[in-house]
């Protein structure tokens, strides 16, 4: 194998881990956007209408609005931080893709 070719094989590993990366973002960013939907949904929702929960295949009548909304809260949250982190390592690995391109070109 020459070098070129580990060069080749390094960028297009690079290149499927930006792939995943952003991938595994938008599915994060959607999760965000739901939870995000659902406490508005919540906050709108009469008071004496019932608020039901999946749990698993049963739909539960959910008797603290206030725990339910907290526990969405923080879920979304950790939903952000994890977006964070995906989001610094996708900067990471475009910037090693483009350095790594660079590099294959001079050779």
């Amino acid at each position: 194998m020459t070098e070129s070719d580990v060069s080749a094989q390094g960028l297009q590993a690079v290149a499927q881990d930006l792939q995943l990366t952003r991938s595994q973002l938008q599915a994060v960013t959607a999760q965000i956007n739901e939870i995000s939907l659902t406490i508005e949904a919540l906050s709108t929702q009469e008071s004496s209408r019932p608020v039901f929960r999946a749990v698993g295949n049963l739909l539960l009548e959910v008797d603290d609005r206030k725990a339910l909304t907290k526990e969405l809260e923080d879920s979304k949250s950790t939903f952000k931080s994890h977006a964070g982190r995906l989001a610094e390592r996708e900067s990471a690995l475009v910037s090693q893709y483009e350095q790594m391109a660079k590099a294959f070109e001079a050779q």
